[in-house]
């Protein structure tokens, strides 16, 4: 894995060093192979769209297709940028509005935590850089953010050497629990990102949000940890502004996240990363499966008793 690693590193090293106008030339040649040659995951694509966006014509459906392909490839040069771009070129790139009023906020509330709902949207990976933006303001509070390990070691190494990048912690998704109770021990403040938009797994489902006109399984520990310690939540609106140049704006989710019944934050999360999409729908992750499972099926396997199968 060691020797792999090394060689995948290099690799990408070398290529990030050429300047994103190159890499730009490069996903442009990649959109023409990944949309008309292989047409990776174009069915669910089409799939995902047209569930969402039952209102808009094939015409319509179709641009922001091939808007969102244009921006994967994007996405996927500029996420390899990430291993040599300068702090000052990213600073630039990757502009973050209300860093100051989160940290402050910790402080004025007596908090140690705060939590960031966000989303597979734009340049996800850039907003790791959210880290360095907070050790400006205050050098003790660890940044970080909860992350899916990769099945492909070299891969999941190569991940993580680009996301700590900025010094942030790099938390597995099944140890974010032992993580924050952890640092709560410890009197240690943390502000941490949460990529909630996935979906669980059929034995993990616990909620139902309506999103994009449908019933979607959808993770809700954000909100119940946050109950736990007593977190400020957030929420990051993400815009791209034009090729390589995104601004994320953070701000307060909930007042007191304990005085919200079961889930209700969860859905006021649905809610507003469905707006974020509604205004850029092309830099949305449309080629994950979102809906593959259903209320029905879900249903079914409880009357079934096959629910853990």
């Amino acid at each position: 894995m060691k020797f792999s690693y090394y060689i995948l590193h290099g690799f990408c090293y070398l290529v990030s060093l050429l300047p994103l106008w190159v890499l730009y030339r490069i996903s442009d040649l990649l959109y023409l192979i990944l949309y008309y040659l292989i047409g990776y995951r174009k069915k669910i694509v089409r799939k995902n769209l047209s569930q969402a966006f039952p209102e808009k014509d094939e015409k319509e459906r179709t641009k922001i297709e091939k808007e969102f392909y244009a921006f994967l490839c994007d996405y996927m040069v500029e996420t390899l940028k990430q291993l040599s771009i300068s702090d000052k070129n990213l600073k630039k790139r990757m502009k973050f509005e209300g860093v100051a009023e989160m940290v402050h906020a910790l402080d004025e509330n007596n908090k140690k935590f705060g939590f960031i709902y966000l989303g597979h949207y734009c340049n996800w990976e850039w907003i790791s850089s959210l880290s360095a933006r907070i050790h400006e303001i205050e050098p003790n509070i660890i940044g970080g953010q909860i992350y899916h390990p990769l099945y492909n070691k070299a891969f999941d190494r190569l991940m993580l050497k680009i996301r700590s990048r900025a010094n942030g912690a790099n938390i597995p998704m099944k140890e974010t629990l032992r993580y924050i109770v952890k640092w709560k021990k410890a009197g240690q403040k943390a502000i941490i990102g949460f990529i909630s938009d996935q979906g669980p797994k059929w034995n993990s489902i616990h909620h139902w949000s309506e999103f994009f006109h449908q019933k979607t399984p959808v993770f809700t520990g954000t909100e119940k940890i946050g109950k736990q310690v007593d977190a400020l939540i957030f929420y990051a609106d993400v815009k791209r502004i034009k090729r390589g140049y995104y601004v994320c704006k953070l701000s307060r989710m909930v007042d007191d996240v304990k005085k919200y019944p079961d889930f209700e934050v969860t859905d006021i999360y649905i809610q507003l990363l469905e707006q974020t999409i509604n205004q850029q729908p092309a830099y949305w992750l449309w080629t994950h499966n979102r809906w593959k499972r259903t209320y029905e099926e879900y249903l079914k396997k409880i009357n079934e008793g096959t629910l853990n199968n």
